[in-house]
């Protein structure tokens, strides 16, 4: 009798040792970046931060100005956003390269901020309804002296899963079935620099992280436990590709620190090296 009363006693311990164990994570479920433990946060103004993630790579004053591709017309930018509710990685991967000081940021290469930028200064300049000297001639637009493309490679590949054996150890079916719906999958990224004016490609950065949906095995659990967490299971897999770009990032910080000129005898594109007989 005192075996059979131990026996149920670890078993209700075990599973609610598991619950406790995934309700942990309820928070946005578990992001394991690749070298890169949180996303981005905190605040940017000009050179300095507020509250900058302390991993995050920076430069000891700015190489330059940048255009960032905000991704709209990626072929993967419709299908991402669909799959993982994020409706744009751009303003967070901004924050991160203005918080690193190593560009500085025009609005090129965001396409929404630049065609309101645009039609606010043409308004301005040409309504004649704003003050004399309010300094709207033309010629005062920063030039972007690279651009940095961002593509996704893998998005939500699953990678493994947790074993249902462990509800089997305690003994409850259930528990063994919501372990087995655990999911790991991975996000790779890849960021590419490019001089806009020799359109050379300056420096590429490849960033991974995996997400697992314990959103989703809570769901299953019902009740309160699940009842607030049922909408968490469509957006870990968003939350680590933007990771991803973060780990991308930092990494392209540190080659960009070590950057040393590519020299090509007898000058770029006046033939190479590579004869033809």
């Amino acid at each position: 009798m005192k075996t059979n009363l131990f026996s149920r006693t670890a078993k209700l311990a075990g599973a609610a040792l598991l619950s406790a164990s995934l309700a942990a994570c309820a928070g946005g479920g578990i992001v394991s970046p690749g070298g890169q433990n949180a996303g981005v946060t905190g605040a940017a103004a000009g050179g300095s931060s507020v509250g900058a993630d302390p991993t995050l790579e920076r430069c000891a004053s700015p190489l330059g100005t940048i255009a960032m591709d905000d991704g709209r017309n990626a072929d993967w930018y419709g299908q991402f956003g669909s799959a993982t509710k994020v409706t744009t990685i751009d303003p967070l991967l901004r924050m991160a390269v203005q918080q690193s000081n190593c560009f500085v940021i025009t609005s090129i290469g965001n396409q929404k901020t630049d065609a309101r930028l645009s039609r606010i200064t043409d308004l301005q300049r040409n309504s004649g309804e704003y003050r004399a000297g309010s300094k709207q001639h033309k010629g005062q637009r920063v030039a972007a002296d690279y651009y940095m493309e961002p593509q996704i490679i893998i998005n939500d590949s699953p990678i493994g899963g947790v074993a249902g054996a462990v509800g089997g150890l305690l003994g409850n079916s259930a528990i063994a079935a919501l372990a087995g719906s655990v999911k790991s999958k991975a996000s790779v990224v890849t960021l590419t620099l490019f001089d806009v004016r020799s359109a050379v490609q300056i420096a590429a950065a490849e960033g991974s992280s995996t997400a697992t949906n314990y959103g989703a095995v809570l769901a299953g659990l019902g009740g309160g436990v699940g009842g607030g967490l049922a909408g968490f299971s469509s957006t870990p897999e968003g939350k680590a590709t933007v990771v991803a770009f973060i780990d991308a990032w930092n990494k392209m910080v540190v080659a960009l620190r070590n950057y040393k000129a590519q020299d090509v005898k007898g000058g770029l594109g006046r033939g190479g090296q590579l004869k033809v007989n």
